[in-house]
């Protein structure tokens, strides 16, 4: 007897997933001995954007591989890279490029391995009618935070023609936007469009700096060069096994990975965690550009070279760094977990 189509797809879910973490389990080389432990610490607290880690966790999937693997979440006053830097945590989990070339510029030797998010999350709202388009963006007072102003806010000056003038601070309340029409606001993608149309009753328009040419990764995974070059069969196994994870989270079932994610993190909800997961999903976050040859975590040098450019341009960072010294290519773009789609 044929069972229902989502019941169906669920058992499929199940068995793919089964059948990655067997080749695990036959593949990694440190599936013979002791589950070896590793702390990975994220940048912000637990949510649906960092789902899958959880996933791989929840199911089982760095386990498989021999690792034993504790999830710390950030927060506003957390700071995990620092944890990293002094070697109490194994790996964290990045931003955008832009971190990786600062490090660079400062002698610090964090190098990015993998990039879950093929395109930037930033975005800007606006309200209906008062903006449709990214170019009608400019006639909006803009509210941007002091780090997106030296950011991603100078690029769009200097490749789109946006103003120091219709600039305003961003102090992370959505109430001024809410209230004027001639405001457009920074936010992320699954956020700030969640709680205006929570709070305020309307879908604003959304536009991701990523459609307009912001090229950079985002939710890189970091590690120290150190670790590379000792522990290489670790970072293949985190790297793995979260590709792994992420394929599971967007494509198969999520409940676990969701319920460790609501345990760490008390102020989420499933609702604010599956607006998040659609939005990844519609807006092609992290399966996209290269991802879709490669797999989930993909990076090239054209992509940040284009995005180091587009930095130098900008005023951002300086000309002339080893920008390549930020990332490496050996761990990824091997296809990992394509199979589970």
């Amino acid at each position: 007897m044929l069972c229902p189509t989502g019941k169906w797809e669920n058992e499929m879910s199940k068995r793919l997933a089964a059948i990655a973490v067997a080749t695990f389990i036959a593949q990694g080389a440190l599936a013979d001995g002791d589950a070896e432990k590793v702390v990975f610490g994220t940048n912000w607290l637990a949510q649906a954007e960092h789902g899958g880690f959880y996933q791989s966790v929840a199911d089982g999937t760095y386990e498989a591989c021999g690792l034993d693997v504790e999830i710390i979440s950030g927060g506003p006053q957390v700071n995990n890279r620092a944890l990293m830097l002094a070697g109490r945590i194994d790996f964290h989990m990045g931003g955008d490029m832009l971190q990786a070339f600062n490090a660079v510029k400062e002698g610090i030797p964090v190098v990015a391995v993998a990039a879950i998010f093929q395109k930037h999350p930033q975005v800007i709202l606006a309200h209906p009618g008062e903006a449709d388009s990214w170019d009608e963006l400019k006639d909006l007072t803009l509210l941007i935070g002091d780090n997106g102003f030296t950011s991603y806010y100078q690029w769009m000056i200097a490749e789109h023609g946006f103003t120091v003038e219709q600039r305003e601070p961003y102090t992370f309340n959505p109430a001024p936007f809410i209230a004027d029409k001639g405001k457009g606001m920074q936010g992320y993608l699954s956020s700030e469009p969640y709680v205006v149309e929570k709070e305020a009753g309307f879908k604003p328009n959304v536009f991701l700096i990523a459609d307009a040419g912001y090229s950079s990764y985002a939710t890189t995974i970091e590690t120290m060069a150190e670790t590379i070059e000792t522990r290489p069969e670790v970072v293949k196994c985190f790297v793995d096994g979260s590709l792994t994870g992420w394929y599971n989270y967007l494509y198969g079932d999520s409940a676990a990975a969701d319920e460790l994610i609501l345990a760490a993190n008390p102020d989420m909800s499933q609702d604010k965690i599956d607006f998040a997961k659609n939005m990844m999903l519609e807006q092609e976050i992290v399966d996209s550009g290269a991802a879709l040859e490669t797999g989930i975590g993909s990076m090239t040098d054209e992509v940040i070279g284009d995005f180091y450019e587009k930095m130098v341009a900008s005023g951002v960072i300086e000309d002339e760094l080893d920008w390549k010294a930020s990332y490496t290519l050996e761990f990824t773009n091997q296809k990992v977990g394509m199979d589970l789609k």
